[in-house]
């Protein structure tokens, strides 16, 4: 079975977006993304673990040692309008990955009849849906400033 792999891909994911939204955070010092990196700690991935028990391999898994190859980074917080701009940018990327894991591990939820991990990641779906909304928008607000008014 792999889906002990996707869950620790899962939980890597979204430990690393909720470092980045907190250092972009650090980074602006804004009220809003200081927020929303609360809203982006990695409880989601904590929950995780109950169905990734079934498997010996996962819980090995769950800790890595380094971040996912194709994750973007984006620590530390860029200066300026078009930094926060690529900020937010890198921030939506990396929320869409976990967005789409949750997804995915919902497939296999279903798939598996597990309805605890399903339970689990309807909320979690609900949460990166309200991540990248508000990311989006947060986005839309920044650009005109950002790429037309350059400073």
């Amino acid at each position: 079975m792999h889906l002990a792999h996707y869950l620790g891909l899962l939980h890597r994911s979204e430990t690393e977006l909720a470092r980045a939204f907190c250092e972009v955070a650090a980074g602006t010092a804004t009220r809003s993304t200081s927020r929303i990196c609360a809203s982006a700690s990695p409880e989601s991935a904590t929950d995780t673990p109950s169905s990734s028990r079934r498997s010996p391999r996962a819980t090995a898994r769950r800790r890595p040692t380094s971040s996912s190859a194709c994750t973007p980074s984006c620590s530390p917080a860029r200066s300026g309008g078009l930094g926060l701009l690529r900020d937010l940018h890198d921030l939506y990327l990396m929320a869409t990955e976990c967005d789409l894991s949750w997804t995915l591990v919902g497939q296999a939820a279903q798939g598996a009849r597990d309805r605890e991990l399903l339970g689990v990641v309807q909320n979690c779906e609900q949460e990166s849906a309200t991540q990248l909304k508000w990311l989006q928008t947060r986005m839309k607000q920044a650009a005109p400033q950002a790429l037309v008014v350059a400073r």
